[in-house]
Order: structure tokens, then C-alpha cells, then sequence
């Protein structure tokens, strides 16, 4: 996360952003059904304490340091221990686990804050002649890895955050082009194109907390990209800074043009690179004007295939919806059990009318229903005709429309739900998530084999589990599954983590499905790689990485795994119960330097970023 006034360095915990169990009535009943656990009975555990934790000194020259600070400025360049820890990892449950448990292996050891692509220039070129490592850092919002430094690294690593480029640089009007910085995070970058009456269209569930360079560097997609496209679709040119050499300036160059033959595609190769060739500093991206009418609407189906059907059939149609959601039975009732709490004539529609008009359908089991979520954006006839299309399909597959009351929800909270894993783990219990892309030929079968191996795996650990899943973005040939589970953590936390992972992700492949549509590779996937593009694709890609940065400078390790799949997938490190639920101290304090005050950190911390954020 770019913006430290707005987080908790051990999770997300956004202030006046949360999830309160006491507001949704079904939600305890649900959780203990679901996992196993009690919320009335369930003491939160105290959050880590910063002093506790074990933080090594900065790997650096002092004369490394100077010249850095020479660059940015001396207050810019920082060994700060609190810069370094909130640097260090991105949001995964494993990062979360991790750094509440105090087994942190390696921190970053300098923070560096640019200005602007000059100064990152600099930065990269002060790097590679001081054999220094750079991992670019966004909005820390990554859950697969992309972040961490090898625990095994020698050298300084440097964590350049791109928080100050922040821009939207231009607009062509014209032709709908907009040059935009990379450091920017989504909220702030939508008010600047709003200002001018544009969008960009690209809503991921981090866009709070995550910036452009990053969508761009983990090819991610948002709510509405079955209108907008996924961010691949979005970004038509790119700045990346890479060494200066031979007199050769270090900017690489993607001019923003519709199309081109020239050569396999630079641009497709930055697209979901991770930061291994080089720091995206801007984006030339495809903008739309702001639509004059957009509504989210809900309807419900009998149950899961027919849901998932009608949303191949508008995929196929002449529709162009800018969502299709559709959740699993389970799903759908963790997102009734979760709403707020109807009273009168809310509440006599939703338990009396409802349930009525679905039975007179011939729905005999309510407890198969699935809800679904579906946009319509553009001029209001635009927007009226994409409805009548859709509905005409839904009404086909035996679907019910509610109107748009439960899609305005949807649509204000719908950035709310990485909040649950911090609050499960305050309890003890984990939650995560994984999703994949296939053809619509295998969205019933890897569905079905994605919640036979977890439920599999949860039974191997001993543990009562929990597996939902949506159909998040629909293409003409395919679509994506995003599957969400919980469990409460027994003797072996990590450990049991990766038991249900390794299987998500492994029927994943197994059953025709990528290892990831939007999340990354990082070091999470990289172990289902080779069984993803083929042992030729991986040779091919560790040569590109090999070639463009012999040296390892540019966040070495992510994406391409060091080791054979086979061998790495099992080895994680596992930390304890005690430590994950109370993070309790796991060693002794570094001698080299101990924590600061946390308020003072947190307070020094704010102001470099809040004067970033306003600069």
C-alpha cells in the first residue's frame, strides 16, 4: 500500500473500512457452520506489536546509501524499520501469516521514493553499478508473491516505491488516449479522468490499494471487463526503465498505437512481467468517456448450471454487459447471510414474497438458488437494449429478476471483501482466495474437481473447511472461476495452508484451467508453471529473463521458479500455531537495531507519504 495513513502495517485494517459481524444477523450462524468457528465464543487476538518483531539491519554501504540519498534526497532514501517492514511483503494470507508470526526471513533494505522517471532512471543505474537488487513496489496489494526478496539474498535490496508518480499526464481526446504515471493507486487516478469526464473501466477487487504499474505488471483484470477489457486489452503503450547502456538511454519504449506487426510483442512481454525487466514509470491507456446511465442488476437461478449457462449464452450473444457475475449455492448464501438486516416491507418481500415467487417456479430446493450480478452501461437506450438481451437469456434459463436494490450493495461494497481475511485472522481461522481461467466446456468439470480436492484436502488435515467460488469475467470462449476458502488453523498453520492450496491449484491445471487469470505468479503459482505453458514456454521465458538481466537485478525469483515444480511446490516454510494466532515473539530482537516507537514510526511514515500523495 502506497498510502501508510490509511493501513495497519501487519494487514489491511483500513480506517473506517471494516467488517462488523455484529451488523449481519446471519453471518455468525453461517461462519460456525460453515468452518467451525464461533464468533460469539471466539476472543479476537491482540495484533502483533511492532516492537516485537525481529528486524535485522539494512544490508547496505553507507556510501550506497549516500548516493541514493544524493538521488531522491536525503529523507527519501530510507533504512527506516518501519519503511522497511511495510515494504517487505504484499497482502497474501501466507505474508499476513508470516509477518504476525515474526518469521520474516529477509526485509528490504532501502525504501526509495522517486519524483519522477529521471530519478528512477538514476535509481536503476546506481543498482546495477552497486550489484543491488530493485523490487518495485506499487500498492503492496499482492497476493501471490510478487514482493517478497529471497530469503537467500546477499545483496542490498532496494524497494522502489512509484507512490509520487501519480499522474494523469494527458488525454488525447481524439483518440481516447491517456498518458498516465504508474504509481498512481485507482482511486486517485479515476478522480483525475473523472474531472474530465473519463474513465478507465477497470475495477479490481484491490483498486483501493493498488496502482496502475501493478495491474499492468500482473496482467490483472477488473469487474467490468467483460465491457472495458482486462488491463491487457487497456494498456496500449508503456515507459519501463531498464539499465543505461553503451550510451544507450535505459527507457524502453511502447508508443500507444491501436495495433502493430513488428516482431513479437515487447509490450505483451512487460504485461504480467512482475518487475523482472525493468520499473514501468507510465501507461498510454485506452479511456471512455463516463457513461450517462449504468445499473448493477440482480437475479437469481435455480441453481448453479443454470446460471453458468446463461452467462455463456450472453457471452455469445449480441449483448454487451460491462458485468456477469454469478455465484455458487454456497457462495449466495454467504452473500444473503452477510447483508444487512431487513426490516417491514424489505423484510416481508425478502422471507415471504421471494421464497413464494421462486417456488412457484418449481424451485424445490431454495438452498441450490445462485445470485447473480449483471451491469449495463452506456446512453440510456444503449444500456435499456442490453438489458432486454440479457433478460430475454435469462429468462430462457428459468432465471428471476430482483431489480437493482441488491446490485447498489453490491456496488458499495464490493471493495470491502479482503477486509474478511484480516478479520478471520484476528480469530485463528484463514481465508483466501484462487482463480483460473478455461474454456466453457470445463467450467462444471474443473468447478467440481476445484471443490472435491478441497474438501479432499481439508479431511487430509483434519479440519473443518469451507469452499465457495463466482464466475467473475465472462469471454466468448471461456470464463473465470474465483474460488473463495476458509478454515480454522490447527497445530501447523502454513503448513495446513499449503495442503489446500497445492490442491486448488493443482486441479486448476489438471482440469484445463490456468494457474492464475489475474493475481500473478510471483512465487505462489511459479511451482504449476511448467505444467501451465509446457517445459519449452518456461525454457523460453527463463531465457528472456536471463538475457534482459543477467544479473539478477530486477526482482530475481518471480514468476520462473528456481527449482524443478516437482521439489518446489511442498517446500514452505511452516510457522507455528502460537505464533500465527497471537503474534507472539518467535526470537530475539536484532542487535543491529531495534524498533523504533511505533507511533513515531507510523508518524514519520504518514508524512513522507502524505506529502507523496499531494505532491
Amino acid at each position: 500500500m502506497s498510502d501508510v495513513k490509511h493501513m495497519k502495517w501487519w494487514g489491511w485494517g483500513v480506517e473506517g473500512v471494516g467488517f462488523h459481524w455484529e451488523d449481519k444477523p446471519g453471518f455468525a450462524p453461517f461462519v460456525l457452520k460453515a468452518v467451525g468457528l464461533d464468533l460469539h465464543q471466539a476472543q479476537p487476538v491482540d495484533p502483533p506489536v511492532f516492537d516485537d518483531l525481529s528486524i535485522a539491519g539494512p544490508v547496505v554501504k553507507q556510501a550506497f546509501l549516500k548516493t541514493l540519498q544524493g538521488i531522491v534526497g536525503a529523507d527519501d532514501a530510507t533504512i527506516d524499520p518501519m519503511e522497511r517492514v511495510v515494504h517487505t511483503y504484499g497482502k497474501s494470507l501466507r505474508d499476513l501469516v508470516r509477518m504476525r508470526a515474526n518469521a520474516v526471513e529477509r526485509y528490504v533494505d532501502v525504501v526509495v521514493y522517486p519524483d519522477d522517471e529521471q530519478q528512477v532512471q538514476a535509481i536503476v543505474d546506481a543498482a546495477v553499478a552497486e550489484n543491488a537488487v530493485i523490487i518495485p513496489f506499487g500498492g503492496g496489494s499482492n497476493i501471490a508473491g510478487s514482493l517478497e526478496p529471497r530469503s537467500e539474498e546477499k545483496r542490498t535490496v532496494i524497494s522502489l516505491d512509484l507512490g509520487r508518480l501519480n499522474k494523469v499526464v494527458s488525454i488525447d481526446e481524439t483518440s481516447g488516449l491517456a498518458r498516465i504515471q504508474a504509481g498512481v493507486l485507482g482511486p486517485d487516478m479515476e478522480e483525475q479522468l473523472g474531472a474530465q469526464g473519463w474513465t478507465l473501466g477497470h475495477f479490481p477487487d484491490s483498486f483501493t490499494h493498488s496502482t496502475l504499474g501493478g495491474w499492468v505488471a500482473t496482467r490483472s483484470s477488473g469487474m467490468q471487463s467483460d465491457k472495458y477489457g482486462d488491463i491487457a486489452d487497456i494498456a496500449r503503450g508503456l515507459r519501463v526503465v531498464r539499465p543505461s547502456t553503451d550510451g544507450r538511454s535505459g527507457a524502453l519504449v511502447i508508443r500507444g498505437i491501436p495495433s502493430a506487426s513488428n516482431g513479437p510483442s515487447v509490450r505483451e512481454m512487460i504485461l504480467g512481467s512482475e518487475g523482472r525487466l525493468g520499473v514501468i514509470t507510465e501507461v498510454t491507456v485506452q479511456v471512455h468517456r463516463i457513461p450517462a446511465k449504468r445499473d448493477v442488476y440482480a437475479y437469481f437461478f435455480p441453481n448453479w448450471r443454470a446460471g453458468v449457462e446463461a452467462m455463456q449464452e450472453v457471452a455469445e450473444s449480441d449483448a454487451h454487459p460491462s458485468i456477469t457475475r454469478v455465484s455458487d449455492a454456497r457462495e449466495s448464501g454467504f452473500s444473503l447471510a452477510t447483508s444487512k438486516e431487513r426490516h417491514g416491507f424489505d423484510k416481508f418481500a425478502a422471507d415471504t414474497v421471494l421464497p413464494f415467487l421462486m417456488r412457484r417456479k418449481g424451485w424445490k430446493n431454495l438452498e441450490d438458488i445462485c445470485l447473480s450480478f449483471i451491469g449495463y452501461e452506456g446512453e440510456e437506450s444503449y444500456a435499456k437494449r442490453q438489458r432486454k438481451l440479457v433478460e430475454a437469456i435469462i429468462k430462457k434459463h428459468g432465471g428471476l429478476g430482483v431489480g437493482t436494490g441488491p446490485g447498489v450493495l453490491y456496488d458499495q461494497k464490493k471493495f470491502d471483501t479482503p477486509y474478511l481475511r484480516d478479520f478471520l485472522l484476528d480469530r485463528g481461522a484463514a481465508g483466501d482466495v484462487s482463480e483460473s481461467a478455461m474454456p466453457w466446456s470445463q467450467v462444471i468439470p474443473l468447478y467440481d474437481a476445484v471443490v472435491a480436492a478441497a474438501e479432499k484436502a481439508f479431511d487430509e488435515i483434519g479440519i473443518q473447511g469451507w469452499i465457495m467460488a463466482h464466475l467473475s469475467h465472462s469471454y466468448h470462449s471461456g470464463a473465470c472461476l474465483y474460488f473463495t476458502f476458509a478454515f480454522v488453523f490447527g497445530d501447523d498453520p502454513i503448513g495446513e495452508y499449503d495442503t489446500v492450496k497445492r490442491a486448488i491449484q493443482q486441479a486448476f491445471v489438471d482440469n484445463g484451467g490456468s494457474i492464475s487469470h489475474h493475481h500473478g505468479v510471483g512465487v505462489e503459482h511459479s511451482p504449476w508453471l511448467e505444467q501451465d505453458i509446457s517445459p519449452e514456454g518456461v525454457a523460453v521465458m527463463r531465457g528472456l529473463f536471463e538475457a534482459t538481466d543477467p544479473a539478477g537485478t530486477f526482482n530475481p525469483r518471480k514468476i520462473v521458479p528456481d527449482v524443478a515444480p516437482a521439489a518446489a511446490a511442498p517446500a514452505r516454510r511452516r510457522a507455528t500455531t502460537a505464533a500465527a494466532k497471537t503474534g507472539a515473539k518467535t526470537g530475539a530482537k536484532a542487535a543491529e537495531k531495534k524498533a523504533p516507537d511505533t507511533k513515531a514510526a507510523e508518524k514519520k511514515s504518514t508524512t513522507r507519504r502524505t506529502a507523496a500523495a499531494r505532491s
